[in-house]
């Protein structure tokens, strides 16, 4: 019989790595923190409608991408390929709009969809996300890019590169739509299956394609800054002034699109160089008509970005290889049973001091020792009948070997110094 192995797409996050998810998931929350976002814990699944209206039927993940199954009473649920939309709805269902000022959630939790596996990229995969809700202002828009730059940056990720754009509004997106469909018509033939078929139902998703190939012809396509409207134009260059005023630099990209219909005015993006080809580290942008497509009779304009876990995580390992390696303050090694009974109370006191303690199982002290080596513990405690008659502890230090007699009033000091 053949061991079960993890599904395609997905793995198990093991020990060193998951010290490395738990650092860059407390930097994020703390970030947050400061910035007035609170935590919101959605359902992993929702109705699938949820997905369909707000994210758009003719986009990639509701078309190709996600694990939909009937319910037994034949209502149809969807695994949560984002999140962003599961936030409105909450918002939407509990009247959120009630509370005074900007609503300001985050999240960090699993998403699905089933993709093509690749370098960071998982069918279940998680995000890091924040939205801001009620206000269309653009200094909102400005200070959720700069709070997104700081998770980066205190997560240890440098040389990033930020890109921006605005892709309008229901003013003065149709008729940039329509210039863009008509110049597809020549274009769109000589371009991916894909992009031929997103020039008719949505054109403006053939900005957002990948393939190599088409970027040449995607560069020829008018755009969309050259369409906006006054309000938009403005809105644009008080994001821009604000990033300026905060030294956030940044590229514009007048074709950068998202991969998601509810978007509108403000995008951005950021990769990091680590990461390959694919190397979008983050995305978001403004989605101020998501409510209205969701059923709400109440606007709520809102901002948000979610960061790809994974990627973010590859890139922190890549930095730092040895940084978030797993430390053992204290390899207690212990000789005899008297020696077992009362190491437990020692091991309570060192860890009450907040050290990572790892006890022996191995009666003979050599092998003890030679575990404590390679699991790179930075002492070796030595607890015999000897130690316990005299109230003295042999401490090792085992980079560089040299052995001290300690109280055990002294082993704490000693240890942490």
């Amino acid at each position: 019989m053949n061991p079960i192995k993890a599904v395609k797409g997905t793995r198990d996050i093991l020990p060193p790595s998951s010290a490395v998810w738990n650092h860059v998931e407390s930097v994020a929350r703390e970030v947050f923190r400061t910035y007035n976002y609170h935590e919101i814990r959605t359902p992993i699944f929702e109705e699938t409608a949820l997905f369909t209206r707000g994210v758009g039927e003719d986009t990639d993940i509701v078309g190709k991408e996600m694990y939909t199954f009937p319910d037994r009473d034949n209502t149809s649920l969807t695994l949560r390929p984002e999140n962003t939309a599961s936030v409105m709805r909450a918002y939407i269902e509990h009247r959120l709009d009630q509370i005074p000022g900007v609503k300001k959630y985050y999240y960090i939790g699993p998403m699905f969809r089933r993709e093509r596996p690749q370098k960071g990229r998982f069918r279940q995969f998680y995000q890091i996300g924040a939205e801001a809700i009620g206000s269309d202002s653009p200094i909102v828009d400005a200070e959720v890019i700069e709070m997104v730059v700081e998770v980066l940056k205190r997560s240890g990720i440098e040389k990033f590169h930020l890109m921006i754009n605005s892709v309008g509004d229901h003013k003065c997106r149709p008729a940039y739509m329509a210039l863009l469909k008509e110049k597809l018509k020549d274009a769109a033939p000589k371009m991916c299956a894909d992009c031929q078929r997103r020039a008719v139902t949505n054109p403006l998703r053939v900005l957002d394609c990948k393939v190599p190939e088409d970027q040449p012809i995607i560069d020829t396509l008018p755009s969309i800054l050259d369409h906006l409207c006054e309000e938009c134009t403005a809105h644009f260059a008080s994001v821009r002034a604000h990033l300026d005023a905060r030294g956030i630099p940044y590229e514009v990209r007048p074709r950068m699109v998202r991969g998601l219909d509810y978007y509108m005015r403000t995008t951005f993006e950021i990769t990091h160089g680590s990461l390959g080809a694919q190397n979008s580290v983050l995305g978001g942008g403004r989605y101020d008509g998501l409510a209205e497509s969701l059923g709400s009779k109440v606007p709520a304009p809102g901002i948000g970005f979610s960061i790809g876990e994974d990627r973010l995580v590859m890139s922190v390992e890549d930095a730092y290889p040895e940084k978030h390696k797993p430390v053992v303050d204290v390899f207690l090694a212990t000789l005899g049973d008297a020696a077992d009974l009362h190491a437990g109370a020692l091991a309570a006191d060192l860890r009450e001091a907040g050290l990572s303690v790892e006890r022996s199982v191995d009666k003979k002290l050599k092998r003890a020792l030679e575990v404590a080596n390679k699991m790179g513990a930075r002492f070796a405690l030595i607890v015999g009948d000897n130690e316990i008659a005299n109230q003295t502890y042999l401490l090792k230090d085992m980079s560089s070997t040299v052995q001290e007699s300690l109280t055990r009033d002294q082993l704490v000091a000693r240890i942490k110094k």
